[in-house]
């Protein structure tokens, strides 16, 4: 049997309610030498518990998103991995956030 949805266990499945794709323009700061940062970011629609997926339109070398969230309603919280032995600054661009709730 398949679910389509967020299986909390296999007795108990909950259903997806909705699908969403927003791309938005983000602007992240500095990230330091051989550290992660999470940075949050203003994106309307959001809710606290929402399942995210990524996609950061560039390629930066020695730069990765580790872990991306909901922290709150409205704001996206993105962890940068940065294993460089100098500071990066993640590039201004449209990143496309896909998710469901």
């Amino acid at each position: 049997m398949s679910y389509i949805g967020i299986l909390q266990d296999a007795s108990n499945p909950t259903p997806v309610t909705a699908v969403f794709i927003i791309r938005q323009t983000l602007t992240p700061a500095s990230v330091g030498a051989n550290t992660t940062a999470e940075q949050t970011f203003t994106v309307p629609g959001l809710q606290v518990g929402d399942s995210l997926d990524i996609n950061k339109a560039s390629h930066q070398a020695g730069l990765s998103i580790g872990n991306v969230r909901v922290s709150a309603a409205n704001t996206l919280a993105i962890q940068f991995v940065n294993t460089t032995g100098g500071a990066i600054v993640p590039t201004s661009e449209q990143y496309i956030i896909g998710g469901q709730r």
